[in-house]
């Protein structure tokens, strides 16, 4: 639900935004004429995972996703490639908390429930391409690569599930891909973007011991998620 109410939310802004383009006077009318500048982000997310399944000797396994709205923040390194080519170095925090519920795995709460806290040192490199200046406004799309170090992974606690710890990758390779608009104001340029975030490594670290009804039905499990990212350069 949040992730339709951030996409509507994005595209009515960006209409409303677009029809009021009508004023001529340019507001920072070189900023693009520099080869490089700084800026910051805050954003929201909501990260969950995809899962694959694979043969297991647990029978219908599946495991349900919840998640709690995270937040990511950052700074900004642009340089100027082309006109309407820049490359991007985004390095920042996000962090959110995902609830995993073992549907095939009966009792309570307390032994097929997973909570898993994720602390990402995001390191995105990306590339953004722009249309023509519009008046004040110029809207782009992005896409880049990020190495992801999560500082909540517990990958080298010897605890697992037997004990209630479900083990995470610590090093993680992702991929962005977004759309956004470049408004100039009158002092700094804000940039509001809705961008898709999708691991491409394998997470899940298996328990010690198998068979284990937590880890052995799970075949890959990669976050999936949608940033709203507000930038100011």
């Amino acid at each position: 639900m949040l992730k339709k109410t951030l996409l509507f939310g994005f595209f009515g802004f960006f209409t409303i935004c677009f029809q009021a383009q009508t004023e001529k006077i340019l507001n920072l009318p070189s900023f693009d004429k520099d080869i490089f500048h700084y800026g910051f982000y805050l954003g929201v997310n909501n990260n969950g995972y995809k899962i694959g399944y694979k043969p297991s000797s647990f029978n219908n396994a599946e495991v349900e996703v919840s998640s709690a709205v995270g937040f990511n923040v950052g700074l900004i390194a642009d340089l100027k490639l082309h006109e309407n080519l820049n490359l991007r170095f985004e390095p920042g925090l996000m962090s959110n908390t995902k609830t995993l519920f073992f549907k095939h795995i009966p009792g309570t709460e307390n032994v097929n429930t997973r909570e898993v806290g994720a602390t990402y040192l995001h390191l995105p490199l990306i590339l953004k391409m722009s249309t023509n200046r519009l008046n004040n406004i110029r809207p782009y799309v992005l896409g880049g690569v990020s190495y992801d170090y999560n500082f909540s992974s517990n990958q080298k606690n010897g605890d697992d599930n037997s004990v209630g710890e479900f083990r995470t990758t610590t090093n993680n390779l992702m991929y962005e891909v977004g759309i956004g608009i470049d408004f100039y104001l009158n002092y700094f340029k804000f940039s509001p973007s809705i961008r898709g975030v999708f691991a491409i490594n394998n997470e899940i670290i298996p328990d010690n011991n198998s068979p284990s009804q937590w880890t052995d039905p799970i075949d890959y499990l990669g976050t999936r998620g949608v940033f709203l990212h507000l930038s100011f350069e």
